[in-house]
């Protein structure tokens, strides 16, 4: 349908720019239409030209500047990844210390030092120590095994302060050197700390304590060095979220007072690129920020690196404007020789067609453009009908190819287990069971079917929601329950079959199934705002956020139960019949559960109304009826 409509307008869009042509052409005295083309032709021509080659030459600068950037970006985004995956090894080593052996020791019976050794031994290539502190700065354990400083209190350092004083979050410092314990070789290491407040337990009791993780700040710099190995002006350096500078390639320079950097502006830059002026010097500034430190990852390009090449490239677009200025300027002479002829019977044909015939005898003839063009406009005429014709065809068939589709998405999965079931019952002689299975089922596949129609009444919907419901109950053995509050007046409204049990489904599968205590599903139906919802909510695991975003969206997530229908299903289905405005909201939290509502529009369900929704009229007659109402009110 959308290529159908975009060959008609690109049809209609030529004629009528042929049509302008030819009128403005014969508009002027046949005795000077050669000049009246030639002057103005070639006068818009030298304009356009060198319009165009000004836009070439700033255009190919600005996208060079881009093509720079983007690489750049590219680079740091690259180099930002590494970064994370250095620091979530060195998260994942304080946690592996945290939760597989500080939480299960008591440091009255035990002692952690052989498992810190053992993971100090893992990764001492990326780590200088561990240490783990009491809540009042008494070294617990330490690895590797070394002799802690004379008088040192490490409650006054910063990476101290800051575990304790922010109890859930993890802590990087900047680069210091490492002044915890006496080396016997006298070597001074420079690290970066990473510190996290623990619970300890000691003689069965819990206290707060210290885990200290002190990374190798070596690796950091030899990745970041590798980055800058370039002989051009530009350079990459890394600073904390305040500006404090954490890594500089002019790091020596910096803090001789032989160089100056503008850390601490970039440090408040968001993430992309900016432009600014430094000590005269124009330059582009792009920042990547670095998960779990808000670290501030910055590239800085002189703007005099974004020039070089462009000298030939000016050479290269002057010659290009001059050459196709003198091409065309001929090409113009030639043009107002061969047309001025043919154009009058030309126009004249085009004047039957103004008047409103629409299948007018077009002259051909004349020069080969002038052929050309009435050959277009006789063919395009007869494409115009056609394919107006055929757009309203492919529009329903579309339409109608897009609900099937979405209609069909249904897996035998369901079937397939609850007819195991009923046998399962009819061999251990639960006969009353088995019947009430099979009627359930039967009356499910009822509506489901609904004699081949899409659209049924919001009772027979919730019918089948029940008889789905009453059979799942079944086979789980009321390891759940559900609850229905459905207003009365709502069940006589018009919905999209199908649409309430696969997110039952959802509500089993991924919410209550599997809770160690009593899953609850509650449907509520009501009427609001001269709208229906229905809400679907279960007190299960609920998701995080960026799960829920991805539902309604994602159309390749695998279903790993049920019937295969997702809610990116019901919630296509609804919106292809009633609108965009319409459809599925979804609401939940981790641990909390998950709500799902259905909002549909408030149309009474009829013969007349179901017969419309299925034919996709009904929105075009309530609009008529509409229009119809509010003329009557602006006569009388």
């Amino acid at each position: 349908m959308k290529k159908a409509g975009r060959v008609l307008h690109e049809k209609i869009g030529m004629i009528r720019k042929k049509i302008s042509w030819c009128r403005t052409l014969w508009h002027f005295s046949p005795r000077s239409i050669q000049m009246t083309i030639l002057v103005p032709f070639t006068i818009v021509s030298l304009v356009c030209m060198l319009f165009l080659g000004f836009t070439l030459y700033q255009q190919f600068a600005i996208r060079s500047q881009q093509m720079l950037t983007e690489s750049t970006q590219q680079l740091l985004g690259q180099t930002v990844v590494n970064l994370e995956d250095y620091l979530r090894n060195m998260r994942r080593i304080s946690d592996a210390m945290y939760y597989d052996v500080i939480k299960d020791t008591d440091l009255s019976k035990g002692s952690v030092d052989s498992e810190m050794n053992l993971l100090y031994e893992a990764n001492k290539d990326n780590l200088i120590s561990f240490a783990l502190y009491t809540n009042r700065g008494k070294l617990i354990s330490a690895a590797p095994v070394a002799v802690e400083k004379n008088g040192l209190d490490v409650t006054q350092q910063e990476w101290y302060s800051k575990a304790l004083d922010q109890l859930e979050n993890l802590h990087f410092s900047t680069p210091h050197v490492q002044n915890l314990f006496d080396d016997p070789t006298f070597r001074y290491y420079w690290v970066i700390s990473l510190s996290r407040a623990v619970e300890l337990t000691d003689h069965g009791t819990p206290t707060l304590g210290v885990l200290l993780v002190d990374m190798n700040y070596s690796t950091i710099e030899q990745m970041l060095s590798e980055v800058n190995d370039s002989n051009s002006q530009q350079y990459v350096y890394l600073c904390d979220s305040s500006g404090e500078l954490i890594y500089h390639p002019r790091q020596m320079q910096i803090n001789a007072g032989l160089y100056s950097e503008d850390n601490l502006q970039a440090a408040a830059y968001e993430d992309g690129s900016h432009e600014e002026t430094y000590n005269g010097e124009r330059r582009v500034v792009v920042v990547d920020t670095v998960s779990y430190t808000g670290w501030k990852l910055i590239s800085v390009i002189p703007m005099h690196n974004f020039q070089m090449g462009l000298a030939s490239t000016r050479y290269f677009v002057i010659m290009l404007v001059t050459l196709t200025l003198l091409v065309m300027m001929l090409m113009n002479r030639l043009v107002s020789l061969r047309v001025s002829r043919p154009l009058r019977r030309l126009n004249d044909s085009i004047k039957d067609m103004e008047a409103g015939n629409l299948h007018p005898k077009i002259y051909i003839g004349g020069s080969t453009e002038v052929e050309h063009l009435g050959r277009t406009l006789q063919t395009s005429l007869d494409q115009i009908s056609q394919l107006m014709k055929d757009i309203v065809v492919e529009q329903e068939e579309k339409r109608k190819s897009e609900l099937d589709a979405l209609q069909s998405q249904i897996n035998p999965h369901f079937l397939y287990n609850t007819l195991d079931s009923i046998v399962w019952m009819i061999e251990g002689e639960r006969y009353d069971d088995a019947v009430f299975m099979v009627t359930q089922l039967a009356s499910l596949f009822r509506v489901s079917l609904s004699k081949g129609k899409t659209i049924i009444s919001i009772e027979d919907e919730l019918r089948h929601a029940e008889n789905y419901m009453n059979i799942q109950k079944i086979r789980y053995k009321n390891a759940f329950s559900v609850n229905f509050d459905i207003e009365p007046q709502i069940r006589t409204y018009c919905t999209v079959k199908l649409i309430v049990q696969p997110i039952l489904e959802n509500a089993i599968y991924y919410g209550v199934k599997d809770m160690d205590e009593d899953g609850e599903i509650f449907v509520h139906g009501f009427l609001k705002d001269g709208d229906i919802y229905i809400s679907v909510k279960d007190n299960g695991f609920g998701m995080p956020q960026e799960e829920v975003n991805l539902l309604l969206k994602d159309n390749q997530r695998a279903h790993k139960h049920g019937s295969g229908v997702g809610l990116i299903n019901v919630h296509n289905r609804i919106q292809l019949r009633f609108g965009v405005e319409y459809g599925l909201s979804i609401q939940s939290e981790p641990d909390e559960g998950t709500q799902v509502i259905i909002h549909l529009p408030a149309i009474p369900y009829t013969e007349e109304t179901q017969t419309l929704l299925e034919e996709g009229k009904y929105q075009g007659q309530l609009l008529q009826k509409t229009t119809e109402q509010e003329d009557r009110k602006n006569e009388s």
